[in-house]
This record gives structure tokens, sequence and C-alpha cells, in this order.
């Protein structure tokens, strides 16, 4: 009798383990968790933004670099009036006055305001990484 009961028992055992290899498992996932990973990346962001001062790695359009403050300041107000919708910059960086323009998270959007620039300017312009004012607009320009 006992021997009748252990050979039951492996058998039973044999059957449910190749029983599990075949088996297939779905998961349903809740579409309620994609809207709690959207609003953890929202808050990280925020937290991120709060962290640096409101700057991210983004992208600006060099226009001049010169020694003479004058004409750096001509040129910025140039682009001020030629270009009101975006936000022109005059750094200086020991011996050089540095003009530069926009707050571009994405290089190809940048390129797209150099092309202009190249037609109204005579002198070479071109795009430079920097750190860019971050406002939340749905373009890649962030002014």
């Amino acid at each position: 009798m006992v021997r009748i009961t252990l050979l039951m028992i492996c058998m039973l055992m044999g059957k449910a383990i190749f029983a599990n290899s075949t088996d297939t498992i779905i998961v349903y996932k809740d579409a309620r968790i994609d809207t709690l990973v959207a609003k953890q990346a929202a808050m990280n962001k925020r937290q991120l933004l709060k962290n640096s001062g409101g700057l991210v790695k983004g992208y600006r359009i060099q226009v001049l670099t010169t020694n003479s403050r004058d004409e750096a300041y001509k040129i910025k107000s140039d682009l001020l009036s030629k270009f009101p919708d975006q936000k022109s910059y005059l750094l200086f960086q020991s011996p050089y006055f540095k003009v530069r323009i926009g707050n571009f998270l994405r290089r190809e959007d940048a390129e797209a305001l150099r092309t202009q620039l190249n037609n109204t300017f005579p002198f070479s312009v071109y795009v430079v990484e920097d750190m860019v004012d971050y406002s939340a607009t749905g373009s890649g320009s962030v002014n």
C-alpha cells in the first residue's frame, strides 16, 4: 500500500513539473501604470530643473566673437530688432565679447535659425552647446 501511494505521489509530481514547462503565462498590465510612470518622469524633470536653477543642456547660435564691446552691443541690438521672439546674450570671456542668440533643446532647431542668421550677418555664425533656460513649450525652442 505504501508503495502504491509513493508511486502515485511521484506520478503526480512528475505531471505537475512537466505541465508547468508547457503552460503559457499571460500578464495584463494596468493602463494606470503608464500614467504613474509619466507623472514620475515629470516630477523627476521638475526636481532636476529646481536643482540646476532652470538650466538644461541645449544649443545657442554664436553670432559674433570680438574684442570690441561697442560692436558686440550693436550686433546684440540688431538681433533683438530682427528676431524679437528669441533671447540674445552678451558674454565676456576675456579678452572676447561673444554674442549668442536662442535657447534650443535640439540642434536641428538651432540649425534652422542659423541658416536665417547666415543670410543676415556676413560673418561666421555657428551653433554652440550651452546651458539654456528651460520653459515648457511644445517646440525645440525653449523661449
